[in-house]
C-alpha cells in the first residue's frame, strides 16, 4: 500500500447531503402541487432523477432535458399536467431547483475533516459528475470550496467517473500519482470500482448519512494504514 499523499472526494452523498436537501425540496415542491410526497412518490422522483442524470453524463440529452424529463416522468401518473412548452417546463422545474437550493447542506463532518487533511498536509482534490456552475455554487454556499486544492467536474474535464481518464485528470491536478490518492465516495461502481481501476486507492462511504462512523474517521483510519505499511 503507498502513502496517502492526497485524498479526492465525490461531492454528493459524500461531503454534500444531496439525498437530504432534494427530499426535503421534493416534499415542498409536490406539495405546492397538490400532491403528497409518500414514500413510493418519493421513490418514483429519485428514480426518475437517477435514469435521467444518468442520460445526460452519456450525452444522450441536455442537462435541461433531463431536467424536464424528470418531470414528464413523475408528474402525469400523480395527476399533475406537465407543459407542453419548453420553457413552461423550465419554469415549472424553477419552484423544485428554488427549494432544493434553500436547502443545500453539507454533512457535518465534511469541513472538520476537510480542515484536518489540510493541516495535516495532505492535498485535498474534488471529482464530481456535474455542472461546474452548479456544483460551485455548493460548495460555496456550504464553506467547503476554500479548503479544496482541486475541483474537477465532468463537465469543465471532458470525462465522468467512472472513467479512468477523469481520475488521471484528478491526480494530475493534485501533483500525485494515483497510487497515492485516496478516493472517497458513496456510489461503489462510479466512485470505488473507477478510482481503483485508475489505480487509486478507495473508501465507499454511505450516501444517505447512515454512517457507523464519522466519515473522517474513516478516512484517517485508511491513511494510517498506509503510513504504516511503508
Amino acid at each position: 500500500m503507498t502513502r496517502v499523499g492526497a485524498v479526492g472526494f465525490d461531492l454528493d452523498g459524500t461531503l454534500f447531503d444531496h439525498y437530504g436537501s432534494a427530499r426535503s425540496a421534493a416534499v415542498h415542491f409536490l406539495g405546492s402541487l397538490g400532491v403528497v410526497a409518500s414514500d413510493s412518490t418519493l421513490a418514483s422522483w429519485f428514480a426518475a432523477e437517477e435514469l435521467h442524470f444518468e442520460r445526460w453524463r452519456s450525452g444522450e440529452i441536455s442537462f435541461l432535458e433531463q431536467r424536464r424529463e424528470r418531470l414528464r416522468s413523475v408528474l402525469p401518473p400523480l395527476g399533475v399536467d406537465v407543459p407542453a412548452g419548453e420553457v413552461d417546463v423550465d419554469g415549472l422545474f424553477g419552484g423544485y431547483l428554488r427549494a432544493y437550493e434553500s436547502s443545500w447542506r453539507a454533512f457535518p463532518d465534511a469541513l472538520p475533516l476537510l480542515q484536518n487533511l489540510r493541516a495535516s498536509g495532505h492535498r485535498i482534490g474534488l471529482l464530481t459528475n456535474g455542472t461546474e456552475a452548479q456544483q460551485l455554487a455548493k460548495l460555496r454556499r456550504t464553506g467547503l470550496l476554500v479548503e479544496f486544492d482541486v475541483v474537477c467536474t465532468s463537465e469543465r474535464v471532458g470525462f465522468a467517473k467512472p472513467d479512468v481518464r477523469a481520475f488521471a485528470v484528478l491526480a494530475s491536478e493534485l501533483g500525485v500519482e494515483p497510487e497515492a490518492c485516496l478516493f472517497v465516495g458513496d456510489d461503489p461502481v462510479k466512485d470505488v470500482d473507477g478510482a481503483r481501476a485508475a489505480g487509486m486507492q478507495a473508501l465507499l462511504v454511505d450516501g444517505h448519512g447512515r454512517r457507523e462512523l464519522p466519515i473522517g474517521e474513516l478516512v484517517r483510519s485508511v491513511i494510517a494504514r498506509s503510513a504504516d505499511a511503508q
